[in-house]
């Protein structure tokens, strides 16, 4: 129980929990928008798209502590490697067990959800490993982020999982809209996820927006760009969906957006608790639209 408990920690459970809300989320709108039904078909299609991303993101958040054991036991003392819990050649056995499975599964699955992982893991290992180790760079390391879990999991699944539902690939406006918000609302979390670790980058010289910019005008402009998705969802909303049920997909914005101002205002910069928090409380806000938006193209 203990090995398994750390296994769950390695894979680092807010990104397994958006990784999956993600893919159902996707699912549940390629479903909605194209007038299908469940079956068994469709269900085992699922299944094996959530397993192929679980195992490339187990290798892309892997990888970084394997070349980031040092930093974490000042940044996240707790992560396994860290802490001595795994050797590292565990977390390289584990690594690369995830992304074989993941490309396997891709593979016969179909071309689009190949390609969808193989694009992943690439920026995945050029975010982590050196020599080119994009991390290092506060841009490339916020274009790394936001371009997988923003453009190329969403447009991606999407076009696998409308090929299997009805023979074709395509895009509708739907998924767009929710491929902008989540681009936009990574870029937030691409921004903010180093302030915590301010200590630890800032003795091995890892170039962040946090070291660059402080703290401060960090969290403002990571609050700032969120509350920009927001409006632009109540603007869709009123004026793009017609076929929504306007008041929930407004309204609902509207809550979020209040309760990210409100929680905003108990954060204290100079508490890495604090922080830490709030950044979690930012990802639930990230799991919440991928619940949220499917229940909207029901209405």
């Amino acid at each position: 129980m203990n090995w398994i408990y750390s296994l769950w920690k390695f894979s680092r459970p807010h990104t397994i929990i958006g990784t999956s809300l993600s893919v159902f989320a996707i699912f549940t709108i390629a479903i909605a928008t194209t007038n299908n039904i469940l079956t068994q078909t469709n269900l085992e299609q699922l299944l094996a798209v959530w397993v192929a991303c679980l195992g490339g993101n187990v290798y892309i958040v892997g990888l970084n502590q394997l070349w980031d054991v040092e930093i974490d036991r000042i940044n996240k003392p707790h992560l396994p490697l860290a802490a001595g819990e795994f050797s590292v050649q565990q977390g390289r056995w584990i690594v690369g067990i995830a992304a074989i499975l993941a490309i396997i599964i891709a593979g016969l699955s179909g071309v689009w959800l190949l390609a969808t992982v193989v694009v992943s893991l690439t920026l995945g290992t050029a975010y982590s490993l050196p020599p080119i180790r994009l991390k290092r760079f506060p841009l490339l390391a916020a274009f790394c982020i936001f371009t997988v879990r923003g453009i190329v999991v969403n447009l991606g699944l999407f076009l696998h999982f409308s090929q299997k539902l009805v023979g074709r690939e395509s895009l509708n406006p739907y998924v767009w809209i929710l491929t902008l918000f989540i681009v936009l609302f990574t870029v937030a979390i691409a921004i903010f996820k180093d302030v915590p670790d301010l200590e630890g980058d800032k003795i091995f010289n890892i170039r962040t927006y946090t070291l660059i910019l402080g703290k401060s005008t960090v969290f403002n402009l990571s609050r700032g760009v969120i509350t920009l998705c927001y409006l632009g969802m109540v603007y869709a909303g009123l004026f793009w969906f017609d076929s929504f049920n306007s008041g929930f997909f407004v309204g609902y914005h509207l809550v979020l957006l209040g309760l990210l101002w409100w929680r905003s205002q108990e954060v204290d910069l100079e508490q890495k608790r604090a922080i830490a928090d709030f950044y979690q409380f930012i990802w639930k806000l990230f799991f919440l639209e991928y619940l949220l938006f499917p229940l909207a193209c029901f209405f």
